[in-house]
């Protein structure tokens, strides 16, 4: 049977870091969505998503098929209920639908806001959803849990050295990792290490927390739970409940607290973001789909960050702060709220960070990780370019 994780009409709300991925490509806990279906369902995931991702995420439809919402997150109860509905069947929490069986022809004809052919099946228990961007931090404790235990379950870690401290016993370190001289405090949650991780001498580390493949923890980092630091990805400052998706670097001194960095982001030396505000009042985050901002019902949230956005030394970001795709911010004073994607500069006036320029910098990061920026990549930029026009009216 193929499993297609579907992005459902909320997609919107999930901007700007659903321009560049299926929703399902989020990061959340120690692995993306789709990672987490593909290990609890053993199988392979395909996507149904916006048209201009398409092309690099791919849809395959088999005879038979189950088609999965992509902004839910697995659980055992959840993959009981999934596994027992069959053809024409869609299970629905209240009014938002989880899955669906379909066979090939009616695939091709699913339409998210046509359900009433199905047969509806209730599923009353609770379900862990990314609805919007600062779930994915808050939510990231409880799902570093689930898949700690998911990954590490009847396994044997990894031994690490003796000029470390640990304490407790919830740590699991895969081959390859190099760490030194550093303290890991499982008491609190527990440390997954990934393949070939390295955690420089002098850090201070406590659960629940996740460095994931071949990512780097710089010298002194202090890292506080709920946190995961993505593949090949760099961290270094204090970090709290944070996640910082693939490929990106927050390598210095500075804070970065309740927030999401997407990939291929670059945070400079001694930035810092501002999580609670002053008034200690309820956090307001720009919104694509109403243009506007919105209640979050949060007093602690930070930075949001879409994919390819930099900063430069010293930047300073305003408690709850939206970045656009592409974005690259410098200069003194705090940032606005909302920074458009493709704008160039900052508090003292920006400008369009122009496509080709953008590329440029772009080869050149991607190079630095032996990657190839190819066309594909270039159309989804392109595409998103366009659709942001509105916002760069400087």
């Amino acid at each position: 049977m193929g499993i297609i994780l579907f992005d459902d009409q909320f997609r919107t709300n999930l901007l700007p870091l659903s321009f560049t991925r299926p929703v399902s490509e989020f990061r959340v806990g120690i692995f993306t969505i789709a990672d987490k279906w593909k290990r609890y369902l053993n199988s392979e995931i395909s996507y149904l998503t916006e048209g201009y991702l398409q092309e690099k995420y791919p849809l395959i439809i088999d005879a038979e098929n189950l088609l999965i919402n992509s902004a839910i997150c697995p659980d055992k109860d959840l993959l009981d209920a999934i596994t027992k509905i069959r053809e024409g069947e869609a299970l629905f929490h209240d009014q938002l639908l989880i899955a669906v069986q379909l066979n090939e022809s009616a695939v091709k004809e699913f339409n998210i806001n046509k359900l009433s052919p199905y047969r509806r099946v209730e599923y009353l228990n609770s379900v862990t959803r990314i609805a919007y961007p600062e779930h994915i931090f808050s939510l990231n404790g409880h799902e570093l849990r689930k898949d700690f235990e998911l990954l590490t379950n009847g396994r044997t870690s990894a031994s690490l050295s003796n000029t470390n401290i640990i304490l407790g016993d919830q740590i699991f370190v895969e081959d390859g990792v190099d760490a030194e001289c550093s303290t890991f405090n499982s008491k609190t949650g527990p440390i997954y290490l990934g393949k070939d991780s390295i955690v420089m001498e002098g850090c201070h580390i406590r659960g629940p927390f996740a460095l994931c493949e071949a990512a780097l923890l710089k010298m002194g980092a202090k890292i506080y739970g709920m946190t995961t630091i993505g593949p090949h990805s760099k961290a270094g400052g204090e970090i709290n409940n944070s996640v910082i998706f693939a490929n990106s670097a927050k390598g210095h001194e500075g804070y970065l607290g309740n927030s999401v960095l997407g990939e291929w982001c670059n945070i400079g030396a001694d930035s810092n973001n501002s999580n609670m505000k002053n008034n200690y009042a309820e956090v307001r985050l720009w919104d694509y789909s109403n243009e506007n901002f919105r209640k979050t019902g949060l007093q602690f949230c930070g930075l949001i960050m879409a994919d390819h956005a930099k900063c430069s030394i010293n930047t300073m970001f305003n408690t709850g702060t939206v970045v656009g795709v592409g974005a690259n911010i410098f200069g003194s004073g705090f940032s606005r709220n909302f920074v458009p994607d493709f704008s160039w500069g900052g508090s003292q006036g920006r400008e369009v960070y122009l496509l080709k320029n953008m590329f440029e910098t772009a080869m050149k990061v991607y190079a630095r990780r032996n990657i190839d920026f190819n066309e594909m990549d270039q159309k989804i930029l392109t595409h998103i370019f366009e659709l942001t026009e509105q916002y760069r009216r400087f």
